[in-house]
């Protein structure tokens, strides 16, 4: 959803690069450990090919062997944090969504957009548990349903906006999950419109969240901000009423802040 984006068929495109960071996106919270044959099925590759790629990657220090499976080292972690590192931002917005925790006892997280996807690049944590799986910088979640994805789909421009869900594949992750294009993007123009997204359980039964985006001074988008509670602790209102202003007057400081 970028211009100027190289097609894999372009003569300055690395297919070796591609082939070896899809090898390490092969691995995440549910397939920590991986054999050979199942790299080759994740990434669609061939037995020898995948062999080659998690060899060179074990030789450069970012993929571990253990017998007959391999796993991440912990090198890979110079790789998200060279993303970090590289905005001047990361340590404001650390220090708000703290803040955000401490005012008001729930998890607060930064998301991009990737694709279909939200990652999350920073995140404070609340002491309660609110989904199966374990939320973490890192962590990839199908930006359609939930409140930091649909606030970013809405910066899009309407082109790309339609281009994402002309494409997109919808989930009923539960049953109040959206499963409709033209639903969807009502939501998004909404967000659009009211500068904030509210998702009721779509993505984990009891899991409500509320974002924003943030900008820097001169109105670059840096991301969503978040909050994610429990449905049976907080209810809609409470989260419109209390949550949102807190959200709000943390993205107007990173604003200020930011520059």
């Amino acid at each position: 959803m970028q211009d100027d984006v190289l097609s894999p068929e372009s003569r300055d495109f690395v297919t070796a690069l591609a082939s070896g960071l899809e090898v390490i996106r092969a691995f995440d919270d549910a397939h920590p450990r991986l054999t050979l044959s199942e790299v080759a099925a994740r990434t669609g590759m061939n037995r020898a090919k995948a062999r080659r790629f998690l060899l060179t990657l074990h030789a450069l220090g970012y993929i571990r062997k253990q017998q007959r499976q391999f796993e991440l080292a912990p090198r890979v972690l110079q790789l998200g944090y060279a993303f970090l590192s590289a905005n001047n931002y990361q340590g404001v917005i650390q220090q708000c969504l703290e803040d955000i925790t401490v005012e008001i006892g729930e998890s607060s997280s930064l998301g991009v957009l990737d694709g279909n996807d939200v990652i999350y690049v920073a995140r404070s944590a609340a002491k309660h548990r609110l989904m199966a799986i374990s939320l973490s910088v890192g962590t990839r979640l199908p930006a359609a349903h939930t409140s930091m994805g649909r606030v970013l789909l809405a910066q899009l421009p309407d082109a790309e906006l339609e281009q994402y869900l002309a494409q997109v594949t919808l989930e009923r992750h539960t049953n109040k999950a959206v499963t409709s294009a033209d639903e969807l993007r009502r939501h998004i123009l909404a967000a659009r419109q009211q500068g904030y997204a509210l998702v009721d359980q779509e993505l984990d039964p009891g899991l409500r969240s509320l974002a924003v985006p943030a900008f820097d001074a001169s109105g670059k988008l840096l991301g969503a901000i978040n909050i994610s509670t429990n449905a049976a602790r907080v209810d809609l209102e409470t989260l419109l009423r209390d949550y949102l202003p807190v959200l709000q007057r943390k993205s107007r400081q990173i604003r200020s802040l930011v520059h």
